[in-house]
């Protein structure tokens, strides 16, 4: 056909049917699965290596089971990943209240607006890096009207072998400028569920954004609850100097912590959990105390959480009396590779915090002699 397209002359439309996974029978028969297929055995097909933890998707999908399931307003939309983001399960525990749009982000959001002017709760779940398509329609179609439309951001910071295309780098930083709007991110799998509740539950756009891969095995509540909007929690204390994490960065922070204390450093953790609205009065307090402030995020530097900070202590005249430090992902498309790998090589791990924590205690000589003679008794 190819031959004799050659010897045609003016506009030639070749028309190619191909079948997916064609040549090799596991992903012939499972198309969906070998498309983003994990490492498997040759041979079978078989995946290699199964995390005995749930991801983060699934415990999205099963808490919003739960939500749905108690509310008639709940409404889930896909752009053509239901597998990918875990509503299929939705699709087939609710079919009569689930929409795949197609590879259509920006209509997804736009038929969410849709919904929720007519008094429904839609979630609509989306990649990170898919999201960036439809910022027209999240400010314009969602936030200038203040509707009540939750998006579950799945991919949010470092997707590992997906590569450059779909790490979810950017989302914190395009969002939380946009009026209206309310971001959060869970520090694990538990808080992910009350976020989502807290999502649907407010009258306004909310978006939850979680990372991809295993979560951490914390137990669940028996209940899902609401959280109060605009409010952290504080996880460690200390006076050293203060770390204040989102989302995944609060693990590696509270490592890290654990860390520093044996070596006689005492710092705060906060979880933030809100980039917008930030706890601005939590976060003053502790940095008025410590001086000290370690910011941890995974996400865009540039923009993103660790600026919200700066910005909120700027606004009230305490960066003259402080030293801040932000860790995140630098101001480049990040490559491919493992995550680990990924968030080594960019800092995002416990051991980086430690080295951070300690040049800017270092770098200021603000801590007191009374404190280093109190470390070294303990």
């Amino acid at each position: 056909t190819l031959e004799n397209v050659k010897k045609l002359k003016g506009p030639i439309l070749v028309h190619v049917l191909t079948k997916k996974g064609k040549g090799y029978e596991p992903a012939e028969k499972d198309p969906v699965f070998f498309h983003i297929a994990p490492p498997f055995h040759l041979d079978t097909g078989e995946v290699r290596k199964k995390s005995t933890l749930p991801s983060y998707t699934q415990v999205f999908v099963d808490g919003l089971i739960e939500l749905a399931k108690e509310d008639q307003r709940i409404i889930a939309i896909t752009a053509a990943m239901a597998e990918g983001t875990g509503l299929a399960k939705f699709a087939k525990a609710i079919p009569e209240r689930f929409y795949d749009v197609g590879i259509a982000e920006q209509h997804a959001v736009t038929f969410a607006a849709g919904l929720a002017s007519e008094g429904y709760r839609p979630v609509t779940a989306i990649y990170s890096t898919f999201l960036q398509r439809a910022f027209d329609q999240i400010l314009h179609d969602v936030a200038v009207q203040n509707l009540p439309v939750t998006f579950a951001i799945d991919r949010g910071g470092l997707v590992a072998e997906d590569g450059t295309t779909h790490h979810g780098a950017f989302d914190l930083s395009y969002l939380r400028h946009i009026p209206n709007m309310v971001v959060m991110a869970p520090k694990d799998e538990n808080e992910l569920r009350h976020m989502i509740k807290t999502a649907i539950h407010r009258d306004g756009p909310t978006a939850v954004r979680y990372s991809r891969g295993s979560a951490l095995g914390v137990p669940l509540d028996p209940e899902i609850r609401t959280l109060e909007i605009g409010r952290g929690e504080i996880l460690m204390e200390g006076e050293d100097l203060a770390i204040i994490a989102i989302g995944y960065g609060v693990a590696p922070a509270l490592q890290a912590a654990k860390q520093l204390e044996k070596e006689g450093i005492f710092a705060t953790v906060m979880n933030a959990r809100f980039v917008k609205p930030l706890d601005r009065e939590l976060i003053m307090t502790i940095a008025r105390r410590a001086k000290n402030v370690l910011t941890v995020e995974e996400n865009a530097l540039m923009g993103g959480f660790g600026s919200a900070v700066l910005e909120c202590l700027a606004d009230e005249g305490l960066l003259g009396d402080l030293s801040v430090k932000r860790i995140g992902l630098p101001d480049e498309f990040i490559g491919q590779g493992p995550q680990g790998i990924l968030r080594q090589k960019h800092g995002i791990t416990a051991e980086n915090i430690v080295e951070q924590a300690k040049a800017l205690l270092k770098g200021n000589g603000r801590r007191k002699a009374k404190d280093l003679t109190a470390a070294a008794r303990r």
